[in-house]
């Protein structure tokens, strides 16, 4: 790799995502232009437009639904590489394929080792914010690049400061050190809840007496939204334990299935998610968090 050139980082995303602008501005950087397309056999055409000799190029990417978007992200990696950039550095809001982390039946593909393996040939460095590592203590068990893990829960925090006679939730005891690490810096109470899953899309929630709080406001917290139900179900338990409002705030938002659409029409009130993947729930800002994680990365950082 060739030493930096001292030039502002070149920013380019396959799918507009909106923290491009932000993070370009905040980091100083220029926002590369590209052309993408599909053939009409579904293969991606490509190409950059900007010139990225020397410069040290980072892409923003959705990975929330990565079985049609990562071919064309390892394209646009490589593609920046074969043309002379200093350095190729993905920002993955969301990082996908952490789930599968063992073997639980015989036979089963270890997809987020293999992902991974796939995904670090082809950059330098990675930023993510709170991945799923359940089983693994830290990002490098996995990729073989440095990596930065911002955590999310300070957004939330930052978001939830100031407002008043709120109850935070938490479903889940796995929930509880990150749902009193928000609570503690937000300045509110909380209560953790008892989860018993009968499957991916069966869950069940119980919470502790909530009669010391009627009269506030509940929010559930929680670092990703995806079937659901665990909100659905931790939402019917808190009505039933007689709080009359419920909120939520989470890091990232898949809402499979538009459940997000199912979480309102069963009474829940504001439903407020990171910037991390775009969708009109969108409402806090990791963009401050992401900056100095992304600059951390650069090589002209370093040297």
């Amino acid at each position: 790799m060739s030493m930096p050139t001292g030039n502002p980082p070149l920013l380019f995303s396959l799918d507009g995502h909106p923290l491009l602008s932000s993070l370009s501005e905040q980091l100083g950087g220029v926002v590369g232009s590209l052309d993408s397309r599909q053939f009409p056999d579904g293969e991606t055409y490509l190409k950059v437009n900007t010139p990225v000799a020397g410069a040290d190029c980072v892409v923003v990417a959705n990975l929330a639904h990565p079985n049609k978007t990562f071919l064309p992200l390892i394209f646009l990696l490589g593609t920046l590489r074969d043309l002379g950039a200093n350095s190729v550095g993905l920002v993955a809001p969301y990082l996908c394929y952490m789930r599968q982390d063992r073997r639980f039946a015989e036979g089963e593909a270890l997809t987020s080792r293999l992902f991974a393996r796939i995904l670090s040939q082809h950059m330098d460095w990675l930023v993510t914010v709170d991945p799923h590592l359940h089983r693994y203590h830290a990002l490098d068990e996995i990729y073989s690049v440095p990596s930065q893990r911002v955590e999310g829960a300070h957004a939330l925090a930052d978001w939830l400061r100031g407002q008043q006679q709120l109850l935070l939730v938490g479903p889940d005891a796995e929930s509880e050190q990150w749902v009193a690490e928000v609570a503690g810096a937000s300045g509110h109470p909380y209560v953790i809840g008892e989860k018993h899953r009968f499957g991916d899309r069966q869950v069940e929630v119980q919470l502790p007496e909530l009669s010391p709080y009627r009269g506030r406001t509940a929010v559930i917290i929680d670092d990703v939204i995806a079937s659901g139900q665990t909100i659905l179900q931790c939402l019917s338990a808190l009505k039933k334990g007689g709080i009359g409002r419920v909120n939520c705030a989470a890091v990232h938002g898949i809402f499979a299935n538009r459940v997000d659409v199912a979480l309102r029409q069963a009474g829940l009130g504001e439903l407020a998610t990171c910037n991390t993947i775009p969708h009109p729930t969108n409402r806090i800002d990791i963009t401050p968090l992401l900056v100095p994680a992304v600059t951390a990365c650069l090589p002209r950082h370093k040297n």
